[in-house]
Order: structure tokens, then sequence, then C-alpha cells
């Protein structure tokens, strides 16, 4: 593969290298999705606890992906789909509640979902502008949110939950512009897997947010 674009304008194969890491990032991102899905499905008899070690040992899983990125390519894929199947078992409570309580609020979740970060997603793919200071935003507004949610616990504000979950879908926007972003100025494709990691993550996030939201309009 090296040769054929060493044949090729620097122009040119840079292209062909952010078509290639696109396409390699988003096939790892649907592996990961359905590493989920089996982890939800294994899962769903669990109890919370278990589901919060699982949680823990996913973000172990993705921290250790960190290490190995520049060492060994299957390892890091490796841990990637583990990262999947172990969210899915830590989000597998959440999804047997909504289940069993409001399934509608599922499906609504999921299409609201796909639009959001197919929007967003073609938003930052194709902007111009270096959003490297919208994701520096992003993520201390996040930090802010996180202690909000906090509050959230023991104080009772009115609309609350309804805010948080705005706020963390605008927050998620501005991540997966800057994600989508990446994809097409990166010409690195051993961050695929990293890059997959993070959308994943904005796509799981984002359809949390909006099953709060739906859920709380179905009631």
């Amino acid at each position: 593969m090296g040769d054929t674009y060493a044949y090729q304008p620097a122009g040119v194969a840079a292209r062909d290298r952010a078509h290639t890491l696109f396409a390699q990032t988003m096939g790892y991102v649907a592996a990961t999705t359905g590493m989920f899905a089996l982890g939800a499905y294994l899962g769903r008899n669990l109890s919370s606890g278990i589901a919060f070690i699982a949680y823990l040992a996913s973000f172990a899983a993705l921290i250790a992906m960190q290490f190995t990125v520049r060492r060994s390519r299957q390892n890091t894929v490796a841990l990637l789909l583990g990262f999947g199947v172990l969210m899915g078992v830590a989000v597998a409570p959440t999804l047997v509640y909504y289940a069993s309580t409001d399934p509608q609020a599922l499906w609504q979740a999921g299409a609201a979902t796909a639009l959001f970060v197919g929007g967003f997603g073609a938003a930052g793919y194709a902007t111009r502008r270096d959003l490297t200071a919208l994701a520096r935003i992003c993520f201390w507004a996040l930090l802010a949110l996180i202690v909000f949610g906090i509050v959230l616990i023991f104080v009772n504000i009115p609309g609350g939950a309804l805010i948080y979950s705005v706020l963390g879908l605008v927050i998620f926007a501005g991540f997966i512009m800057f994600d989508f972003q990446r994809l097409r100025r990166n010409s690195n494709l051993d961050v695929a897997p990293l890059l997959a990691a993070s959308i994943f993550l904005d796509i799981l996030n984002v359809f949390l947010f909006f099953l709060r939201i739906f859920r709380g309009g179905n009631r």
C-alpha cells in the first residue's frame, strides 16, 4: 500500500489515506457496536454492581489502547472490541429497564441518534474551520456537566434532568464534529481504533441523552 501512495501526487495520496482511514474507522465503529450489543445481551441479567465493575474495566481497556496503538495494531483492536463488550455489560441494566418500562423510547432514541450523528458528523467532516478550540471548550463543558449531574443527585431542580440531557447533546454535537473532522485531516491509519472508540462513545452518550429525553416525554 505504501508503494501505491508513493507514486501518487501528495494531495491525492493524502486524500486516499483519509478515505481509507474513514472506512477503517467506521468499520471498527460497527464492530464495536456489535460487541456492545453482545455485551448488553450477556449482561441483561447481571446486577448493577457487576455493571459498574464492567464500566470501570471498559475505561481501563480504553486507557490501555493509548499504550498499544504504536506497538501492536492487533492488540489495540482486541482492546477496542473488549471495550465494546464491557461497555455493553455496563449499560445493560439501563437498557433492560427502558425495554421493560418504555420500549418505544429505545426506538425513538435510536432513530434520533442516527439523525443527530449523521448530521453533525457530516458537518464536521465537511467544514474547513479548525475545530480544535471547540473540542477544548466541549471538554471543559463536559466536566461542568458532570458536576451538574452530581448536584442533581442531591438537589431537586425542576426540569433538571431535561436540562442535563439537552446540554449533553449540545456538548457531544461539538465532539462529534471534531472527531469526524479528525477523520478527514488525519492520514495515520494506526489511529483508526482510537478514533473508532471516540466516535463510539460519542454515539453511545448521544443515545443515552436522547433516551432520557424520550423517556420523560412518554410519561
